[in-house]
Formats: structure tokens, C-alpha cells, sequence
């Protein structure tokens, strides 16, 4: 009975280790994970947000320390949250990530693009010191929740789409790598033709074009710019003739006056009336 008493503790630890085996490796996380679908939770409260990528061996090494420092999250009174940029490609485009890993610091909408050092002690630091409010805050234009950032993180989730699309016809579909372009430059071509549809048909909505009427042939009808100089010149034409016809008028009327003039005159001669004195 000696042998089989003494088997009882170490199978009694084994049972132990085994019950707290999951509690140990599957212990939860207090870093949040932010997707497309919930990235608006960032505009509300005071926020620690990590791009990362899971191949980047800096993002490896940074994960320890961020890991440690959302510990301290409730303490702080801070949420603390990682992205994965190759999950996530529009929030790269939207926070406009050049370099992994990138840390930004969020308080009620603004934006400070995090620059210290990447140790829990330096992050508590900055939070519990307050140190963000000596950085100056992303402007509005260039804010995650602006139109020209929500274009840039559509054009981020097409160019994951294409890219998607194009492994799916190489390694999928069997199709060489020409046959995966000439589809694209297909694609672009027919949707390019529709986009210019699409916006003359909303110009000439918008901005309707005069339609004329059709004008009849000018030997029929003389055009109203030529009409006035023919109307200039027939008005100029008849004053003529109307001054042609006085004076015709005139020199007859002169030609009749000529002969009664001419007897008056020798009527009342004053040489005949000295010669009959």
C-alpha cells in the first residue's frame, strides 16, 4: 500500500497544473482589438492605439511592453488597443500609417501621434504626466473621421480587394498572370466608360443645353444681322431719290417762273420807260 500512497501527490499536483494550464496560456487580454467596424469607439474617451504587423519584428518586441502597459489600462483610466494593418487596410489608409509600429494617443476625437520611447514605464508616463498635451494635435482635415481620410481608407480597401481578387484568378482559377491583368484593364476600361455616362448624363441634368431652332434658308428670309444694313441702305437709297425728285421739282418749277419773270421785267423796264418819255 506504501507504493500506491505515494503515487497519490504527484498525481494530485499533475491534476492541479492541468486545471490551470488554460488560465495560465489562455489568459485574456486587456488590449482591445480595433476593426473597420468599431474604429468610431476611438472618438469617445482617452485611447492608446498600436499599429502593428504580425511579420514586423519590431511589433514582436513592442508586444511584451504594450501588453503590460494595458494592464495598468483601469488604473489610468485609459483603453488601450491594437490594429493589425494586414487585417485592416482601411484604418492604415484612415490614420495614414507609413512606419510599424506606429502609436497614436487619442483624447475625445483629437489625435497626437505618439514619438517616446516604447517601454511600459514611458507609456504610464505619458498618461499619468499628461505629457501628450506638449504635442501638437492632427488637424481636422487630416483627422481619421474626415472625408479626404474615409476617400484614402476606400482606396486602401480596393487596392486589398484587387489584390484579392488577383490571387484568387492565379491561384484559384488557374489563370496566367497576363490573363489576371487583361481582366483588370477590362474592368477599368468598362467602368471608366460608365463613369463618363454617369457624369454627362448628370451634366446635361444639371446644366441643360439651349436647343435652337432650325433657320430657314436666307434667300427665302434674310437674317435679322444682315437685315438692318439692307434696311440702312434702302432708307438711304429713297431719301436719295425723294431728294432727286425735289430737285427736278424744283428746276421745273424755276423753268415755269423763268418766262413770267423775264415779260415782268421787261414789262417794267426802266430804259423803255425813259426812251417813251
Amino acid at each position: 500500500m506504501a507504493p500506491s500512497g505515494s503515487l497519490v501527490v504527484p498525481l494530485a499536483v499533475l491534476v492541479l497544473l492541468l486545471c490551470e494550464a488554460p488560465w495560465i496560456h489562455g489568459r485574456r487580454s486587456d488590449v482591445r482589438i480595433i476593426t473597420d467596424a468599431n474604429w468610431k469607439e476611438l472618438l469617445e474617451g482617452e485611447w492608446m492605439i498600436e499599429f502593428y504587423a504580425p511579420w514586423c519584428p519590431a511589433c514582436q518586441n513592442l508586444q511584451p511592453e504594450w501588453e503590460s502597459f494595458a494592464e495598468w489600462g483601469e488604473d489610468l483610466e485609459i483603453n488601450v488597443a491594437k490594429v493589425d494593418v494586414t487585417e485592416q487596410p482601411g484604418l492604415s489608409g484612415r490614420f495614414i500609417i507609413t512606419a510599424l509600429p506606429t502609436i497614436y494617443h487619442c483624447k475625445d476625437g483629437e489625435f497626437r501621434r505618439y514619438q517616446g520611447l516604447r517601454t511600459k514605464k514611458d507609456f504610464i508616463n505619458f498618461i499619468s504626466e499628461k505629457e501628450w498635451k506638449s504635442i501638437e494635435p492632427v488637424s481636422s482635415w487630416l483627422g481619421p473621421g474626415s472625408v479626404l481620410m474615409s476617400s484614402m481608407s476606400a482606396l486602401f480597401q480596393l487596392s486589398m480587394w484587387i489584390r484579392t481578387c488577383h490571387n484568387y484568378f492565379i491561384e484559384d482559377l488557374g489563370l496566367p498572370v497576363w490573363g489576371s491583368y487583361t481582366v483588370f484593364a477590362l474592368a477599368t476600361l468598362l467602368s471608366g466608360l460608365l463613369l463618363g455616362l454617369c457624369m454627362i448624363f448628370v451634366a446635361d441634368c444639371l446644366c441643360p443645353s439651349k436647343r435652337r431652332r432650325p433657320q430657314p434658308y436666307p434667300s427665302k428670309k434674310l437674317l435679322p444681322e444682315f437685315s438692318q444694313p439692307l434696311k440702312k441702305v434702302e432708307e438711304k437709297q429713297a431719301g436719295e431719290d425723294v431728294s432727286e425728285e425735289e430737285g427736278e421739282s424744283k428746276e421745273r418749277t424755276n423753268n415755269k417762273d423763268f418766262p413770267q419773270n423775264a415779260v415782268r421785267q421787261r414789262f417794267v423796264d426802266p430804259s423803255l420807260t425813259t426812251d417813251k418819255s
